[in-house]
């Protein structure tokens, strides 16, 4: 499938408290990358990630789609009335991310890989 949802996240903020949640209502098993951040590993899907907010960041809930160039996809999305809320942003050896609203305000990921 083209533009597959290739990742996902559940934010808030205990994020502990999310992880033992999720762990006992789904069974997922959940691999600490960092004290705001875990890797969520199902038996079937793509996997996903339970993340700490902090400041004023509301929870959340949201999926990352994957594209070839985030640049362009930032540039449609605007064309199509949405809008860009992350610029794209590194996030590990030949991976970056964006965000942007929907024009129903939902907010949405892009994953882009180099390489």
């Amino acid at each position: 499938m083209a533009h597959a949802v290739v990742h996902w996240e559940i934010g808030g903020p205990d994020s502990e408290s999310l992880r033992t949640f999720y762990e006992g209502l789904f069974g997922w098993k959940t691999e600490t990358v960092d004290e705001s951040y875990a890797l969520v590993q199902p038996d079937e899907g793509p996997e996903g990630g339970i993340m700490r907010t902090t400041g004023a960041m509301p929870p959340y809930v949201t999926v990352y789609v994957q594209v070839e160039d985030l640049e362009r996809a930032l540039d449609r999305v605007c064309e199509l009335g949405g809008a860009r809320n992350v610029p794209p942003t590194e996030i590990g050896e030949g991976m970056s991310f964006a965000l942007f609203t929907d024009p129903a305000g939902n907010s949405v990921g892009l994953l882009a890989r180099s390489g």
